[in-house]
C-alpha cells in the first residue's frame, strides 16, 4: 500500500505511468503464464482499439473473478423470472450459490400471482446419486414441486456432477411433461459449470433455451399497439427494472418484456409481438436479439440506461425509431422534468467527486455502462475490464468475423434459426432502416468498452487477484468497483469498494432516479474518512501470531 502523500495527483500523469504496469505486474508469473496474461492487458485507444485476449480459460492457480457456466445460465438469465420453478440438479451448494445472490427483485401484479424467486429448488444430490445416477431423484423432485406449487413451467439446470455421470435432464423433462400433462412446460439446460471458460457460456445456453422453449408460444397482442419494445439484458438488480418501467410508462412506451428482470413466462412467450428490441447487456443476451430478428423481423439496437444522459439518449432513440412527433414531444417533456432533480443531485455530489479516480472490473456491461455515471460525477476511469467478456465486448462487433472458434466454444449448442413461415414480419422496410441510419441510428451494432475510455487507460480481461493488488499499490484509486470476492480484500487495503454485481444494499442505479441514488452513494463513499484510518495488522504490529484450531 502506498501513502496518501505518494499518490499520483494528476490523471494525465497516472495514465502515462500505465505503460509500465503490464511489464511490472507479469514479472511474478512463470514465463508461459506471463506471455498469456500480457495479451489480456492493453491500453485503450478509442480510434483504433488494440486486440485483446478474451474468452479464454483462466490459468489454473490464478484467483479469478469468474463464475461458472451454470451460474450464467440459472443465476443470471433465468433466475430473475418469478413464475418459473428453476430446479438445480446437483449438490445443494450449487443451488444455494445461485439463489438471490444478485438481489434480483420482482413485483407480482396481484397477491395470488405465483412468485418462486424466494425459494431455492435443488435435487440435493448425494454420494449415492453420483454412483447410481440421479435421474429418478430428479423426477421425484419435479413431482414434488408440481404437487406443491402447480407451476406452468419448470426448468432444470445441470451442474458439474450431472455432466460427469451422464444424467440426461432433457430426457427427464420429456418424460415428466408426458406424465404430468395439463399443459405444463418442462425443459432442461445442459449448463454444467465446466462447459465453458466462464459464465458467458451459460448466457449463450440460456438464450438458446429461451428461444426454443418460451419465445413465440403466445401470439396474443397485449396492451397498446403503439411503441412496443423489449428490453434485453436488464436483470432488476436492486430494482433497476422498476425504475425503467416507470420511465417507459411515463413516456407512453409499451414495454412488452424484460429479459429477465421482473419477468414472467407470459412476457417471454409474448416477446415476439414487440416492434423493437433494445440490448442493454450485450454479452448476456445478444444471441436472443439476433434470433428474434432472424425469426420474426424485429430489429435491435444497443442502449445504455445507466446514467441520466444515457437514459435520455435511449428514450430519444426509441422516439426516433417510431418516428411519431407525439412520442418525440412526450419524451422530451419527460427528460426535461426528470433532469431537474438529476442536475441538482449531481451538482451537490460533484463538490466531493470531481477529480477522483475509479477502477471497474465487473461482468456483463457494467464495467462500461457505469463509466457514464462516473463521468457525470467528474471522475476518471483509470482501468476497467470484464470477467467474461469476448473481444467484441472490448473492441466492438466489427471484430466478430475475425474471432476464432476454439474448443471451449464448441461445447455450446449452436441452434439453427430461420424465418418463421407465418409470423415473420419486418417492422421496418429496408428504405426506412437506411433513412434511420442516415439520421445516426445504428442497428445491430456495439462499439465496445474501449471506444469510451481515455486514451491510454488500462483494459484488463479476467483480472487476477495479484493484478488487482498491484493496481491498487500502483495507483491507489479513490473507488474500486468489483464483486463480493474482491470486496473485503480491497477494503483491507484502505480503498472503498462498491459492488456492481448486486449493489451491496443500494439501488436502483438505472434511469433518472437511479442516477440520483448513485450520485449520493458515491458521494458518501469518497467523502468517508474511515478508509484512510484502516491499517493492516502488519502495519502497526511487529508480527502477527496465529494458531490452528482443530
Amino acid at each position: 500500500m502506498i501513502d496518501e502523500k505518494d499518490k499520483v495527483r494528476s490523471t494525465e500523469e497516472v495514465i502515462s505511468t500505465l505503460k509500465i504496469f503490464r511489464d511490472e505486474v507479469v514479472k511474478k508469473y512463470p514465463k508461459k503464464v506471463a506471455r498469456k496474461r500480457a495479451k489480456a492487458i492493453v491500453q485503450s485507444d478509442a480510434g483504433a482499439p488494440p486486440e485483446i485476449q478474451a474468452n479464454v480459460r483462466t490459468v489454473p492457480g490464478i484467483i479469478t473473478q469468474r463464475g461458472c457456466t451454470y451460474a450464467g445460465c440459472k443465476g443470471v438469465v433465468l433466475g430473475p423470472t418469478r413464475d418459473i420453478i428453476n430446479i438445480t440438479h446437483g449438490p445443494i451448494g450449487c443451488g444455494f450459490y445461485s439463489w438471490l445472490t444478485r438481489r434480483n427483485q420482482t413485483k407480482p401484479e396481484a397477491p395470488e400471482d405465483p412468485n418462486f424467486i424466494t425459494y431455492c429448488f435443488s435435487t440435493d444430490m448425494q454420494d449415492s446419486n453420483i454412483v447410481f445416477g440421479g435421474e429418478e431423484k430428479l423426477k421425484q423432485a419435479i413431482r414434488e414441486a408440481y404437487e406443491l406449487f402447480h407451476p406452468k413451467t419448470i426448468a432444470i439446470f445441470s451442474t458439474c456432477p450431472v455432466g460427469l455421470i451422464g444424467d440426461d435432464v432433457h430426457r427427464v423433462a420429456r418424460h415428466m411433461k408426458e406424465e404430468l400433462g395439463g399443459g405444463i412446460n418442462i425443459f432442461g439446460f445442459s449448463c454444467e459449470g465446466y462447459r465453458g471458460v466462464s459464465q458467458s457460456a451459460g448466457h449463450h445456453i440460456a438464450n438458446n433455451g429461451l428461444f426454443k422453449n418460451l419465445i413465440g408460444r403466445d401470439d396474443t397482442v397485449r396492451g397498446s399497439l403503439k411503441y412496443r419494445v423489449n428490453l434485453l439484458g436488464e436483470y432488476n438488480i436492486g430494482g433497476d427494472a422498476f425504475e425503467l418501467e416507470r420511465v417507459f410508462e411515463k413516456c407512453g412506451i409499451n414495454l412488452i418484456a424484460t429479459f429477465s428482470g421482473n419477468s414472467t413466462i407470459q412476457k417471454f412467450e409474448n416477446a415476439h409481438t414487440a416492434d423493437l428490441n433494445m440490448v442493454m447487456c450485450h454479452r448476456s443476451i445478444n444471441y436472443v436479439a439476433e434470433m428474434m430478428e432472424t425469426a420474426f423481423g424485429i430489429p435491435w439496437i444497443k442502449v445504455q440506461p445507466i446514467g441520466a444522459a444515457s437514459t435520455a439518449k435511449m428514450l430519444r432513440k426509441i422516439a426516433q425509431y417510431f418516428g411519431d412527433p407525439e412520442l418525440v414531444d412526450r419524451v422530451e417533456k419527460v427528460i426535461e422534468e426528470e433532469m431537474l432533480a438529476v442536475k441538482e443531485a449531481a451538482e451537490q455530489a460533484r463538490k466531493r467527486t470531481v477529480g477522483k479516480t475509479v477502477m471497474l472490473f465487473v461482468g456483463g456491461s457494467r464495467a462500461h455502462h457505469y463509466q457514464d455515471l462516473f463521468e457525470e460525477l467528474g471522475m476518471t476511469t483509470l482501468a476497467a475490464g470484464y470477467e467474461f467478456g469476448h473481444r467484441d465486448d472490448y473492441e466492438g462487433r466489427r471484430v466478430i468475423p475475425t474471432i476464432q472458434i476454439d474448443a471451449d466454444s464448441r461445447n455450446i449448442e449452436e441452434i439453427s434459426v430461420s424465418k418463421d413461415e407465418t409470423r415473420y414480419n419486418p417492422r421496418k422496410t429496408e428504405e426506412e432502416l437506411k433513412a434511420l441510419e442516415q439520421q445516426g441510428m445504428e442497428f445491430n451494432e456495439y462499439h465496445g468498452l474501449m471506444t469510451q475510455m481515455e486514451k491510454g487507460a488500462l483494459v484488463i480481461d479476467d483480472l487476477s487477484h495479484h493484478e488487482m493488488d498491484k493496481l491498487i499499490e500502483f495507483y491507489h484509486p479513490d473507488v474500486f468497483c468489483a464483486g463480493i470476492k474482491e470486496k473485503f480484500c480491497v477494503q483491507k487495503m484502505g480503498i472503498p469498494l462498491k459492488q456492481l454485481h448486486n449493489y451491496d444494499a443500494g439501488g436502483p442505479y438505472a434511469g433518472f432516479q437511479g442516477a440520483i441514488n448513485f450520485y449520493r452513494d458515491i458521494e458518501m463513499i469518497v467523502g468517508a474518512s474511515i478508509w484512510k484510518e484502516i491499517k493492516a495488522p502488519w502495519e502497526s504490529e511487529e508480527y502477527v501470531e496465529a494458531t490452528f484450531a482443530f
